[in-house]
């Protein structure tokens, strides 16, 4: 798993490439979690266009991202998800707590007007 992380105000952009599972997540994880705190993020997009494969560890990552985030009312946005994955945020309820969108643009423009 590769990721490139941009910070843009209180938001963490997330465009993730490769598996997103259990041998992934850990690294990623530890990233993640002290530059949200460092930096008191509140919003995070994820970019799975290049996401190929995400399984329960995935999900896990996701909720417990949401959570650290919720804590300072701000929210998870996904964009450029395959089919695969949309599935998988489906039948997860991801979809509940994260807002779904197309692509980074339309993530700017959510997150811009809130």
């Amino acid at each position: 798993m590769n990721v490139q992380m941009t910070i843009r105000g209180g938001t963490l952009v997330m465009r993730l490439k490769g598996d997103l599972d259990q041998a992934s997540i850990e690294s990623l994880k530890r990233k993640s979690v002290d530059i949200i705190d460092k930096y008191y993020i509140r919003n995070i997009v994820f970019n799975f266009e290049e996401v190929s494969f995400m399984d329960s560890s995935g999900i896990g990552y996701i909720i417990g991202r949401y959570t650290q985030v919720k804590n300072r009312r701000g929210r998870i946005i996904v964009c450029s998800m395959n089919s695969l994955i949309e599935r998988i945020f489906n039948l997860s309820g991801l979809k509940r707590i994260c807002s779904v969108v197309e692509n980074e643009e339309q993530a700017t423009k959510i997150l811009e007007a809130a």
